[in-house]
């Protein structure tokens, strides 16, 4: 049996070598949206919701706003807060997707005084204009650091 401080090393090799571990990504089952949580923007202040027309003009700018916690509002603070909110769209029949736009939420009342001892802060919404001229799904991604991802989507026709 080792002892002390040859003991500690042993087990800090060890913790070491199981972390840098590869990852068998042949062997993973399913996808990420497999951790994605869903659910009604209503009720759940995490679920970022898509508002756009449900019908696009093809090749005219319409705007798509994503916002989280809209009808109750979702904390922001140093502690817990909405880091991200990304916009894709999948056309009709595709087999990619396209990022539409990733934006990031870096104000949460932080300051050299501490944590929430600021003014600043940014709210967890976006608004981007978008053209297609084709129908599909817009989906939204958004990230809450202490419950993880969340997503909705929202499907459009185009009409000419």
């Amino acid at each position: 049996m080792l002892r002390g401080s040859r003991y500690i090393a042993v087990l800090i090799v060890v913790a070491v070598a199981a972390a840098m571990a590869p990852v068998d990504c042949a062997h993973a089952s399913g996808s990420l949206s497999d951790f994605s949580r869903t659910g009604d923007w209503r009720s759940e202040n995490h679920v970022p919701l898509i508002e756009c027309p449900a019908e696009f003009k093809a090749g005219e700018p319409t705007t798509v706003t994503v916002t989280v916690g809209k009808e109750t509002g979702h904390p922001n603070t140093a502690l817990h807060h909405i880091r991200w909110i990304r916009l894709y769209f999948v056309p009709a029949g595709a087999t990619l997707s396209y990022e539409v736009a990733s934006f990031e939420f870096s104000a949460h009342g932080e300051s050299i005084v501490g944590a929430d001892s600021s003014t600043l802060y940014t709210d967890p919404k976006i608004s981007v204009d978008v053209r297609t001229g084709v129908p599909g799904v817009f989906y939204a991604t958004a990230y809450c650091n202490i419950h993880g991802l969340w997503e909705s989507a929202k499907a459009i026709t185009v009409v000419e």
